[in-house]
């Protein structure tokens, strides 16, 4: 299996020393995602250095770097671990109580007047608590990441990573919350539906299909406050805003395009639904599950083989979570793909380019951080009941225009990003379905 390793490397100071290491990395096929000095003294210098490397060959990189004259591995980095120690995310108050007066108005006696006041009108709720900032990020384990069903206390350091985010680039509070034994649809949304006045809305994640289909649409059907699952709608809107960049540089409209989706689950179907709201009309499908076959067919779709869709097809989008799915050799010239399972892509874009596709990426250009935080901000600012396909698609919009000329998507670090799919969220509205 291909993981992220953080290699320390100790240098001398000598010409072509930094240099030889990273011919060694190279040669070994690796790719070098980050490096920095961590510490230099007068001769030495210790390099952290991030690859992608087969847990197999780890050893062999190792021997070949310390056979270098003026280098030696010095073991690998916990940089991941320590990040995660102690959790990532907190809880902090917005009041700095440093008096026996504030103690009083915001806790006993004082709090009770609000309470007694939100009892007589509910809708103050949004006012005077933290309620319309506030998104419960719901999941039952059973799709996380690329890694499928995990113990529930397994998925928490992604459930706190989202958290994270949302504080960082939407100043949304988010919490975390993890069932355990949930595998029933109807258990998920009894438990969500209970919980749910503590949420302005809520985010579903790593809920696998066709599980998370009920859930939503069950949820969405019963709650007062936006319910959005993030591996369909926050997917489909970044694959959406990729490749309407990449078909307008091609100069291929949208709805010309015979649009293939290998696997059908959560991120497939939601890309599948919004492409085809966007315009697209010639969807073709391959699954090896009847039951997200059959909910294609009714949005219109065909369905097809594997080989079938690869040759019929001029955009191939595979959310398969099957490593090499994609034979090379079954690329046609001029084709579009866009292979997104993570860790490791159905194809490779350098596999899929040298075979005449057109474009090819993978998952890590379309990172649902571009869609999420926006989305969430701009609809608690609406205070909208629920998100329509008019938010997704506005998003998707504001993501284009802020796509540089020679990328495909915009920097997911970029503030910029995030308040301008809020802001398109925003002008959308909440029509006449929005809360007190």
């Amino acid at each position: 299996m291909i993981v992220p390793e953080i290699l320390l490397v100790q240098s001398r100071h000598r010409a072509g020393s930094l240099a030889a290491i990273l011919k060694v990395l190279g040669d070994a096929g690796l790719v070098v995602e980050n490096i920095s000095a961590v510490s230099r003294d007068q001769d030495l210098t210790v390099w952290e250095i991030t690859v992608e490397i087969d847990e197999n060959d780890s050893r062999r990189v190792y021997e070949a770097i310390n056979a270098l004259p003026n280098a030696r591995i010095l073991g690998t980095s916990d940089r991941v671990f320590a990040r995660h120690r102690g959790g990532k995310i907190e809880t902090r108050s917005r009041i700095t109580i440093n008096s026996h007066q504030i103690l009083r108005d915001i806790y006993t006696p004082g709090v009770a007047r609000v309470c007694l006041a939100i009892e007589r009108e509910p809708s103050l709720v949004w006012d005077y608590t933290a309620r319309a900032n506030t998104v419960g990020i719901v999941t039952n384990a059973t799709a996380v990441l690329g890694l499928g069903r995990l113990r529930p206390e397994a998925s928490l350091p992604v459930m706190e990573g989202k958290a994270a985010l949302f504080a960082t680039f939407a100043g949304i509070s988010a919490v975390p919350v993890i069932l355990a034994d949930a595998y029933d649809a109807e258990a998920i949304v009894t438990t969500v539906q209970r919980l749910a006045p503590s949420f302005g809305a809520v985010q579903l994640e790593d809920i696998a299909a066709p599980t998370c289909f009920e859930v939503e649409e069950a949820l969405r059907a019963r709650l007062d406050i936006p319910v959005l699952h993030d591996d369909q709608e926050g997917t489909a809107v970044v694959v959406l805003a990729a490749l309407t960049t990449v078909t307008r540089r091609l100069g291929r409209p949208l709805e010309t395009l015979r649009i293939g989706h290998l696997g059908l689950g959560a991120a497939g179907y939601g890309i599948a639904r919004l492409v085809h709201i966007a315009g697209a009309r010639t969807l073709f499908g391959a699954d090896i599950d009847p039951r997200v076959c059959a909910r294609f067919a009714a949005l219109g779709g065909t369905i097809l083989t594997l080989e079938e869709l690869l040759e019929r097809c001029d955009v191939v989008i595979a959310t398969t979570g099957k490593k090499d799915l994609i034979p090379a050799e079954r690329i046609r010239r001029g084709q579009i793909v866009f292979a997104l399972s993570n860790p490791e892509p159905e194809i490779t874009p350098h596999a899929a380019l040298v075979h005449g596709a057109a474009v090819a990426t993978d998952g890590r250009s379309m990172n649902n951080l571009l869609a999420f935080p926006g989305l969430f901000r701009g609809i608690l600012d609406l205070r909208a009941r629920r998100f329509e396909d008019a938010h997704l698609l506005a998003a998707a919009q504001a993501l284009v225009a802020l796509t540089p000329e020679k990328d495909i998507t915009p920097d997911p670090l970029d503030p910029k990003v995030h308040e301008a799919v809020a802001e398109a969220v925003r002008r959308v509205g909440a029509g006449d379905d929005h809360a007190p």
